[in-house]
């Protein structure tokens, strides 16, 4: 009879090896060492960063962090309608320029305009004035000396007959457009003829020791410049009271309204009656309180009307100086 011996080394079953491993596993659960929480670092640097994440890491998810930010705002148009610097400085200059053109429309500024345009004429003209005949003083000086010796009393005497007549007439030319800038132009042909001899004496003067047959050689371009200066003296003061006539009859639309003597008389419009007015400075003029010949500005100030009503009043009391 034969007897089995037993197996030393018995096969595990599955159930025995699945429960072991399962065993395995919790005991490596329960005794694996719990992993540490990272600290936020210090500098404002990411608390998410990943233990041993390097620099080139960190920079990589940036970047991809700010591509996700720019790709969400890049549809937002708000950017686009706010002005920019260069807009700005562009919308200033055209608003300060529509307030000056606006501004240079007023009556008042229109006046000033005028005033500092007159103001630069009177300068030019002056300085003209006396440049010219300044330039003609030195031909009437060798006409008058008559070829006296230099500082001779004959020599020295001759420089002084083109001022005295140049002073005379400047202060002809002053007071005619004294005249003009009040609206009432000085017309008197005796001070016209004054004004035309002495400018004629001037021009003969000047011309005579350079005219053919009495220079010897004669040349003509040196006869050209000594009359230049009593030409350009002969259009100042042919032209200045003329432009200053014009502006004087400049209306910037200040004259629509007048106020009376005091400040207790209300302000007037102009009328269309000029009949009435007329006949009521007549009755001024008759009783003394107006000159026989009132100026536009007198006629206005006194009948408490428009400018334009003043000037149909004085040319209907005067018709000469109607134009």
């Amino acid at each position: 009879m034969s007897t089995t011996t037993p197996n030393p080394n018995p096969e595990p079953s599955p159930e025995e090896v699945s429960r072991g491993l399962a065993e395995i596993e919790q005991h490596l659960m329960r005794t694996a060492p719990t992993a540490p929480v990272p600290r936020p670092l210090a500098g404002g640097q990411d608390a998410d960063r990943l233990p041993g994440e390097t620099r080139r890491v960190r920079a990589l998810r940036a970047e991809v962090a700010e591509a996700h930010l720019l790709a969400g705002l890049q549809d937002d148009d708000a950017p686009l309608l706010l002005d920019t610097p260069k807009v700005r400085k562009r919308r200033k200059k055209a608003q300060e320029a529509a307030r000056l053109h606006e501004l240079s429309q007023q009556p008042a500024q229109l006046a000033y305009t005028a005033a500092k345009a007159r103001r630069r004429v009177n300068i030019g003209l002056t300085v003209a004035l006396v440049l010219a005949l300044g330039w003609s003083t030195a031909g009437v000086q060798v006409f008058a000396s008559e070829g006296a010796d230099p500082w001779s009393p004959g020599w020295l005497f001759a420089w002084f007959v083109e001022p005295f007549m140049s002073i005379a007439l400047m202060s002809f030319v002053g007071a005619k457009a004294f005249f003009g800038t009040r609206g009432q132009p000085a017309t008197d042909r005796v001070l016209d003829r004054i004004e035309y001899l002495f400018l004629a004496l001037t021009l003969g003067m000047n011309a005579f020791p350079h005219l053919p047959g009495v220079a010897d050689p004669f040349r003509f371009p040196s006869l050209v410049l000594h009359i230049l200066g009593p030409i350009v003296a002969y259009a100042v003061v042919t032209g200045w009271p003329r432009l200053l006539a014009r502006f004087a009859s400049l209306d910037h639309g200040l004259t629509g309204l007048t106020y009376g003597a005091n400040a207790d008389d209300p302000v007037r419009e102009t009328g269309p009656d000029v009949t009435a007015l007329v006949e009521r400075a007549r009755a001024l003029i008759s009783a003394g309180e107006l000159p026989p010949d009132p100026s536009a500005y007198r006629l206005r100030r006194v009948l408490r009307c428009g400018m334009d009503d003043a000037r149909a009043v004085r040319d209907a009391l005067n018709p000469s100086t109607a134009n």
